[in-house]
């Protein structure tokens, strides 16, 4: 297998420089400028100073007193998405996205008949400079997990091979925070363990690991042994539809928390109707002032596409939060669990709705 991973540098951040020259060469920060706004992505100028994706805008700016805000284009970015899969589809049509800036090819077999993975992704790096003026960083090695550390391996305009015969040593020297699927918590319980790097995380049992971690800790263990047996999926299936509001203020009364629910619930419907999508369990996101985050999801026995199928649904989740002394900062409100038959007949007609009460470790998906 030849697979490359390709992810522009400072996507949102490079695009915003590149349109506007006034820009460059200066710290900027792509994101709403507001008291809870929240940091997309940040130019290198500014990452030197501590700036990063997902980051406060509030934080940022006290970190880089000097930084631009600037608001976020993004019909400009699913363009310049656009431009990047068209260079794509000239060498394969193995082509899985990840985001509008960071996709997976197989390129094993190229239409372009290129032996090697690495002129492939040097192509593709130098045409995307010359149609869209970026940079953009590439990995190449036999799978995906190990294509995705090599893309990130020496950004901004990189180019990293991980061969085969190099993979375990590779993989050894890694800290566990490099690896794929291990976030901020996940480390720290690791390191807990006396777990710090890839060679460790080699040398733990595939049973502690599971004890651990669960379905995750079988996960671990492969990527330890640079197993990773995932194939680039071209054609990919929306399994949810979801959004999310971040308060200017936190709420608390039962009024305004009704009209807030109200209205995700209208952009909920909003956005099945755009994506064509319909489901059966709805889930009811909540994070307090204290940032702790909790989920509450019920699934039913018909599709919920409407404001009559999930307001009331939605109202019967948010009765299972305390809010009244834990002020909310965030509601957000998913479908998922797509299908076109209902459950299933007679005995679905019967079926209570399933109750699932989930606390999450969120971490947000920036742009890179």
């Amino acid at each position: 297998m030849k697979i490359i991973h390709v992810d522009m540098d400072q996507f949102f951040a490079a695009v915003e420089q590149r349109d506007n020259p006034e820009l460059k060469g200066k710290p900027i920060a792509v994101g709403h400028d507001a008291e809870r706004g929240v940091v997309s992505t940040a130019s290198y100028e500014a990452r030197r100073f501590g700036v990063h994706s997902a980051q406060s805008i509030q934080l940022a700016k006290r970190l880089c007193p000097q930084l631009i805000i600037v608001e976020p284009h993004f019909q400009r970015y699913k363009e310049v998405s656009a431009q990047l899969h068209e260079i794509f589809h000239d060498y394969t049509d193995l082509i899985e996205p990840i985001s509008l800036d960071e996709a997976f090819l197989d390129v094993t077999e190229n239409k372009r008949g290129i032996e090697l993975g690495v002129d492939i992704a040097r192509e593709i790096k130098q045409r995307i400079r010359s149609t869209t003026g970026l940079t953009a960083s590439a990995g190449v090695s036999y799978c995906k997990f190990l294509a995705k550390i090599a893309s990130d391996w020496r950004k901004p305009d990189g180019l990293t091979v991980i061969h085969p015969d190099r993979a375990l040593d590779f993989i050894a020297q890694l800290k566990v925070e490099k690896i794929w699927g291990v976030g901020h918590k996940t480390a720290e319980k690791m390191h807990r363990m006396g777990v710090f790097t890839g060679s460790d995380l080699r040398n733990t049992s595939l049973t502690r690991l599971t004890q651990e971690f669960g379905k995750m800790g079988q996960v671990f263990y492969n990527f330890a042994r640079g197993i990773d047996d995932r194939p680039v999926v071209s054609e990919w299936e929306r399994k949810s539809v979801s959004c999310e509001q971040t308060f200017e203020t936190d709420i608390n009364e039962n009024a305004a928390v009704t009209i807030q629910l109200y209205h995700t619930v209208l952009e909920l419907v909003r956005r099945i109707e755009k994506n064509d999508f319909e489901g059966r369990t709805l889930t009811l996101k909540v994070k307090f002032l204290d940032f702790k985050q909790i989920t509450r999801s019920i699934t039913v026995d018909h599709l919920l596409r409407t404001k009559d199928d999930i307001l009331p649904l939605a109202k019967q989740l948010m009765q299972q939060v305390e809010f009244h002394s834990h002020p909310i900062r965030l509601l957000g409100l998913g479908v998922s669990n797509p299908g076109s038959h209902p459950l299933g007949g007679e005995k679905a007609s019967r079926q209570q709705p399933q109750w699932v009460e989930l606390e999450l470790d969120f971490a947000p998906w920036p742009d890179e």
